[in-house]
Formats: structure tokens, sequence, C-alpha cells
């Protein structure tokens, strides 16, 4: 985009107002603190995961710029099933595209990548505990749209998820200590999520009256 498209765009996802915002986000942080399980559906993803006993967290303007998210941690041994993430991340300097990961007891047990994949593994072995899950969240900054290979825009996408590979935040602990935490975004326009069973998301649209203030 041109420098004045992009800095348009850059004010629009920055500006704003982070006050009603953190109230459209209050049920989706009530929601998810009180669910077990997270299941996410979409052509070549099929995961589920344990967030039982975990708190959310809301990201409302307060710490990140542009912010617009919410959190939580998976359970540390309950990942089960793949995923492919369909948006490009950068991690250390290399651009990672087409990254798809198997989770076997919570761990991932398989990982490929279309972009990136010789760097892959060396990343995730770094220590014995990269390959656990440390976050699980939903993008909700509804300015930004799609991906443009910077994390802190990335990560917000409304209609998408993410999920770290590596170290929880302690503010949301799940006890993974790791020298990575690399967050993978997965676009669920063709997507659902499911809490405790219950359709919450589908085609990156949240379903429940309660959450519709978020779309």
């Amino acid at each position: 985009m041109s420098f004045e498209d992009f800095e348009d765009f850059y004010f629009r996802a920055c500006n704003v107002d982070w006050a009603k915002e953190s109230e459209r986000q209050e049920a989706l942080k009530r929601l998810l603190a009180r669910t077990r399980e997270v299941r996410l559906l979409a052509p070549d993803t099929d995961l589920a995961f344990s967030i039982a006993g975990m708190p959310a967290v809301k990201c409302d303007g307060k710490r990140n710029m542009p912010d617009g998210e919410v959190y939580t941690a998976p359970v540390k041994n309950s990942a089960e099933g793949k995923i492919r993430f369909n948006a490009p991340t950068v991690y250390q300097g290399k651009i990672f595209a087409g990254l798809a990961l198997e989770f076997r007891k919570g761990k991932i047990a398989a990982a490929s990548a279309e972009r990136g994949g010789e760097y892959l593994n060396d990343i995730l072995d770094v220590d014995g505990v990269a390959r656990y899950l440390g976050e699980f969240s939903f993008g909700l900054n509804r300015a930004i749209t799609r991906p443009m290979h910077s994390i802190l825009f990335d990560e917000k996408i409304a209609g998408s998820v993410h999920l770290a590979a590596g170290a929880a935040y302690q503010i949301c602990d799940n006890g993974n200590r790791s020298a990575i935490h690399w967050d993978m975004i997965r676009l669920m326009n063709d997507g659902e999520v499911y809490l405790d069973g219950v359709l919450v998301q589908k085609g990156g649209v949240f379903q429940l009256a309660e959450l519709k203030a978020l779309n």
C-alpha cells in the first residue's frame, strides 16, 4: 500500500475507543475463563485442547499498540490433533508460510512448512518444552484484516486465532518455560471454533449473542 494508505490504516488500528473495546471483550474473557475445551475445525485443521482452570486476559490498549485480542493458555499436555496456519509469520528474521503442526499429548510431534521448513525443527528443538503451547488467542481488531509480516499487527486480525509455541505468560501461566514464544496465526474465515462443544465462531464471525459486539 502507499505511505498514505498505510498511515490511515495504522491510525485506524491504534485509535480505537479502548474503553468501549474493553467492555466488548469482557464477555469473551468470561466465556473463556469458564470453558474447559476448545476445538478448532477447518480444512487441514482439527485440533482440540483443554483450557480448564486457566484464566483469560483482555488486551484492550494498555500494553500493546495496536491491541485487540483475548487470550488464555492451553493446559500443557492437552493438545491433540492437527492445524495448518494460513497466515505467514516472521520469526528470528525468517519468513515461514504454510506451517502445519501435529500434536500428541500436548507436544508438537510433527512440523512442516511450505516456506522456512529447513529452519522449523531447529527452532522447536531449542529446548525441551518449545514444542508445547503457551498461548491461545482470538484476534479482535476490526481495522486489521490481512497479514503484513508484523506480529504486533497480524496476531490482532479480526476473525483470526493464534497459538504460540513455547513459553506462557506469567499472567496466564500453564507452567511452560521456554526460550521461545512463537505466535502462529490462522485466519478462521473457512473454519469454526467450538467452546465446550458450542459453536462460538464460524467463518471468523462470532455466533453467540453476547459476543456479536466483537464482530
